[in-house]
């Protein structure tokens, strides 16, 4: 079914109110429940892989199994896994991967693995390495270098978080209870580009605040020219990506951050993806936008040290400009029977290995490492970019530095990626509009990499104008997603994913 863009607006509006009355009728919920059917087999099958070569354990086993059986067996499952990663084939997911720096983080890990935050006094080695990841990160991302003539900074603090979304969750957070109690707002709004990444709108659930979107213009960039129109009395933060996970574009934080300065909005730049590399990028010459604290209306910002840290996988950093804004995060409890109560983040305990593997990975590599590394994927990523460009098939979406996604005006760009997948290739599919995108890390620079994923699109390309449609695959999942107007129906299909996820 193809919908009119003219129609859209009516669309938003009156399906959801409709949607559950379709469902009801029997002939519509038979069709959408055989199509789920279809669909979740074939996943079902991708994501159970072992279930005919290693035991299962649906209920504990009566007597514990060896050690060393143990180990065996998890080692053979990495083995099978560690391949695709290794060699590069992956978009984003391990973004460092060298066997010597995995050692040395491993080495760390085991070392503090019986550690947890919540017990400073135990272990007051964590609060120095989280202390030090916040000061290094809040340096690197402009803290101290507020622009000449916009007065002396205020504190660049934060604290270290479990990820992105949780970094991002926190700001949120932060921001509601902070105009609660210095504006008296109970109905908060937060402005956000749509390109911006979902956990904004998973704080928007999780927290009762209203979503307000902007539109982003013909390069992905968030059309900053909408924000004073979506300005209201209850807006709390306005927030830009650098990069949008998407497209890998830079928002135009300068000018949106002076708009939410003007207004004495709180401005949340999102650089989850892109905080351990632009500052380098910038510094070896590239063109990068301000993005960062040296921009007085930016207030808060989030940044991976998981990602292009290259820590261990759990954690980052998220950042505010003054002490006092950030106690608004902070959670205490002053009367419970247990005791004085009090943690930084969402969490209580947390695995203190996680911040001594990120303070190690930080420390280890130093400017200079950061520099190295952010020079080889950006020169990859060049010659990714121009590869892709020449293939006269697609036709890359907007302007980035190390994340490229791409579409096709002539082929399913989808079918493209289920014949990448074939090829042992794992990238993301994205819609609105169809694309794919390939996130460029120290993977791809390995050396015949880069040449072998432009070999292995041409053939993919190839192959989607010569062969007619194969049955199962991605392809199916997202055209369903792109076309279907119910949200409820496409929404039930990843809830039904996830519990395939949790299935023994």
């Amino acid at each position: 079914m193809k919908w009119k863009g003219w129609l859209r607006p009516l669309q938003t509006r009156l399906l959801p109110k409709l949607e559950p009355k379709l469902k009801a009728i029997p002939a519509v919920n038979r069709r959408i429940e055989a199509q789920y059917e279809t669909l979740m087999a074939d996943l079902e099958h991708s994501l159970k892989p072992y279930r005919d070569t290693v035991p299962t354990y649906a209920h504990m086993p009566a007597h514990g199994r060896d050690y060393d059986a143990i180990l065996s067996e998890m080692q053979t499952l990495q083995a099978q896994e560690e391949t695709r990663w290794r060699d590069g084939f992956v978009s984003g997911a391990v973004y460092h991967g060298q066997e010597e720096h995995v050692h040395f983080l491993n080495q760390v890990y085991a070392l503090h693995s019986q550690t947890n935050p919540l017990h400073a006094d135990l272990w007051p080695s964590l609060a120095k390495f989280e202390a030090e990841i916040v000061s290094m990160t809040s340096h690197m991302l402009g803290a101290g270098q507020t622009r000449p003539g916009y007065g002396v900074d205020e504190e660049i603090c934060g604290t270290v978080s479990s990820g992105g979304t949780e970094s991002i969750l926190l700001a949120m957070k932060t921001y509601r209870d902070w105009a609660r109690d210095k504006k008296g707002i109970t109905h908060p709004e937060m402005i956000v580009p749509v390109t911006a990444h979902a956990a904004f709108d998973k704080a928007a659930q999780y927290f009762n605040i209203k979503m307000v979107r902007i539109p982003v213009d013909h390069n992905f960039r968030a059309d900053w020219t909408a924000v004073p129109r979506a300005i209201t009395k209850n807006s709390i933060v306005i927030v830009g990506s650098a990069p949008s996970f998407p497209h890998g574009i830079i928002d135009p934080i300068a000018e949106m951050s002076t708009l939410a300065l003007k207004q004495g909005i709180g401005f949340h730049t999102d650089a989850c993806l892109g905080g351990f590399v632009l500052p380098w990028a910038d510094r070896l010459g590239y063109d990068v936008p301000p993005f960062d604290f040296r921009l007085p209306g930016v207030t808060s910002m989030s940044a991976d040290t998981h990602k292009y840290g290259y820590a261990a996988k759990g954690t980052s950093v998220v950042l505010y400009r003054g002490a006092a804004l950030r106690r608004y995060q902070y959670f205490t409890a002053t009367d419970w029977p247990g005791g004085l109560y009090f943690s930084p983040t969402f969490a209580g305990s947390r695995p203190g290995a996680l911040s001594a593997a990120c303070w190690a990975a930080m420390v280890s590599l130093g400017e200079e490492g950061y520099l190295q590394a952010t020079r080889q994927i950006l020169e990859t990523a060049v010659a990714l970019r121009e590869g892709i460009a020449a293939i006269p098939e697609l036709r890359l979406l907007g302007h980035s530095l190390f994340v490229h996604a791409f579409t096709s005006d002539e082929l399913d760009i989808y079918r493209v990626l289920d014949h990448m997948t074939r090829q042992q290739w794992s990238l993301n599919g994205l819609h609105h509009p169809p694309c794919i995108h390939l996130c460029v890390t120290l993977r791809h620079t390995q050396p015949g990499v880069a040449e072998r994923f432009l070999a292995d699109l041409r053939t993919a390309v190839n192959a989607v104008k010569s062969q007619p449609p194969a049955e199962g695959g991605m392809a199916p999942v997202y055209g369903m997603a792109a076309t279907l107007p119910l949200r409820g129906v496409v929404g039930e299909l990843l809830r039904r994913y996830l519990d395939v996820l949790y299935k023994v």
